[in-house]
């Protein structure tokens, strides 16, 4: 392996912290809904951190008294820590990145997510190269350990101008 290789190596950012989730992502509250990422694998894997608390707008709806995390904004919060994973590891942050899903399957809820919980997003690439436009992911969503939600899902990555 050369020098150049190695350095390269140590050179990869496996951490994104809210300020380069930004960068990276097009959304914005109250649509974020990825606050940390960590563990990021190159394009292959990564671990994706929700803290949820009671100030999100959609507990007003869902449901006043009992509030639960709407099951479609877990499966979101997946696919936002796969494109967190992906622009990081291309260096995707001049905001150019817009995701789009393209189908999701296989999703199966398992628990509630609450105010308090922290959410964690496992995922993993099972299609997809840098360069390529469609990719597909598989994310586990657990709190405490215990899965709250799973799907596969498959998304385009539009580069913006």
């Amino acid at each position: 392996m050369t020098t150049e290789r190695l350095h390269d190596m140590s050179d990869a950012v496996t951490s994104a912290d809210i300020q380069l989730i930004q960068k990276i992502l097009p959304h914005r509250y109250p649509f974020l809904l990825v606050d940390k990422v960590h563990s990021i694998d190159g394009t292959a894997s990564a671990v994706g951190i929700k803290n949820v608390t009671m100030n999100e707008p959609h507990f007003q709806g869902h449901f006043p008294g009992t509030p639960i995390m709407p099951g479609v904004t877990i499966v979101e919060a997946m696919a936002q820590t796969a494109a967190v994973m992906v622009g990081t590891t291309m260096g995707l942050t001049e905001g150019n990145l817009l995701i789009y899903f393209m189908s999701i399957d296989g999703c199966k809820f398992r628990r509630k997510v609450i105010p308090g919980d922290v959410l964690e997003m496992n995922v993993s690439t099972t299609r997809g190269k840098p360069g390529g436009k469609v990719w597909r992911f598989k994310g586990v969503a657990t709190v405490e350990g215990e899965m709250a939600a799973e799907a596969e899902f498959t998304a385009m990555m539009d580069m913006r101008g």
